[in-house]
């Protein structure tokens, strides 16, 4: 089997050769790997990893504002600031363009991203390129997560109970502004879109951030849009969602989606056995080695076992999982590390 018939294998949970592979770093650590491997070397190669291969349209919209150096800006309008930390630079959000909104009229005054800011005629040919070689992923709809980044955490938190009419209506632009540009990207790689994410962050280290009823009045609705419109393309799902979040699962089956990431197995609720024995007929599991504690400080023989565990737990009926870290490996990670869990993935995931 290639990387993409691996890939899509195990999210329709049919027989595989060996488990499919993934992975997600930060810049630093992609570095720490081109200088292991040398800067020639192809990562996803030295390392056996199937991965992902990702397309999208081109921003071609407004000029972004002007921001201070050290800061970051995007077409929402949203800053981030570089914060140094052991090993590398995280971007921290300072500023959220919608904090200081009170009214509907104030959503109204906030130039809400169009679909027509984006170049879509490369599409196509990106995607089919890698068609062939790679399962293709296109999209990000996280309908709670931007709510999140417009407003701020504390003021998102608050709005659907201080006051439901304007957050129902600040859901519905955002939604709106997913829908249509994610739509375009879909009917632009005509048919060779695999995956995109309706996804976002619900779970906290040690439950969720929100009730159940309020996800089910505020946030799912939306979801459910994104989903049916991915179904309508034939695009498998894929939900990204850190943290404590078995409460929420049994919705998100219900809606439709087909893979779950990360898998933070460290977080109640999260251990591998009960999520592939209670759900693992409707989830292809994603992630799922501890980014916390083993990547970062174990031995490699503690990665090595660790990879083992969640291959025997999510990969017990032969398919149905695609090893990676859960979340982004971080820069004090050693190489060495990262290399004992790739290797005992290629090795011991052979069936």
């Amino acid at each position: 089997m290639n990387s993409r018939e691996r890939i899509l294998a195990a999210i329709n949970h049919e027989p595989v050769d060996r488990v499919p592979t993934d992975i997600w770093a930060t810049g630093e650590v992609h570095q720490k790997l081109n200088d292991h491997f040398g800067p020639d070397a192809d990562i996803r190669e030295a390392l056996k990893v199937d991965g992902l291969a990702y397309v999208g349209a081109e921003y071609i919209g407004p000029p972004l504002p002007e921001v201070p150096d050290d800061e970051i800006v995007d077409y929402w309008g949203m800053r981030s600031r570089a914060l140094t930390y052991e090993g590398g630079v995280y971007y921290e959000q300072s500023f959220s363009p919608l904090a200081a909104a009170k009214t509907i009229d104030d959503l109204e005054q906030y130039a809400w991203p169009s679909a027509d800011w984006f170049d879509y005629s490369k599409m196509h040919a990106a995607a089919e390129a890698v068609h062939d070689k790679q399962a293709v992923h296109c999209g990000y709809m996280a309908i709670f997560y931007f709510h999140n980044l417009l407003r701020g955490l504390e003021l998102s938190l608050l709005d659907p109970h201080d006051d439901p009419e304007f957050t129902r209506h600040l859901l519905s632009r955002l939604s709106d502004s997913f829908y249509e540009h994610h739509r375009r990207m879909f009917e632009a790689g005509d048919g060779l879109i695999d995956i995109a994410q309706v996804t976002d962050d619900f779970g906290s280290q040690t439950g969720p951030l929100i009730s159940i009823q309020t996800f089910r009045e505020f946030y799912r609705p939306h979801m459910q849009r994104f989903i049916d419109l991915c179904r309508s393309f034939n695009i498998k799902v894929f939900h990204h969602d850190d943290g404590a979040i078995r409460p929420f699962l049994p919705d998100l089956i219900e809606m439709g989606i087909d893979i779950l990431n990360p898998i933070q197995s460290k977080c109640p609720g999260m251990e591998v056995e009960p999520l592939k024995a209670d759900f693992g007929d409707s989830l292809c599991f994603h992630g799922a080695i501890d980014n916390q504690e083993v990547l970062p400080f174990g031995t490699p023989e503690d990665v090595r076992a660790a990879v083992r565990t969640a291959i025997d737990a999510l990969a017990s009926d032969g398919t149905g999982y695609i090893l990676a870290p859960c979340h982004n490996i971080q820069a004090v990670t050693p190489v060495e590390n990262i290399i004992a869990m790739y290797d005992e993935g290629h090795n011991y995931g052979k069936f």
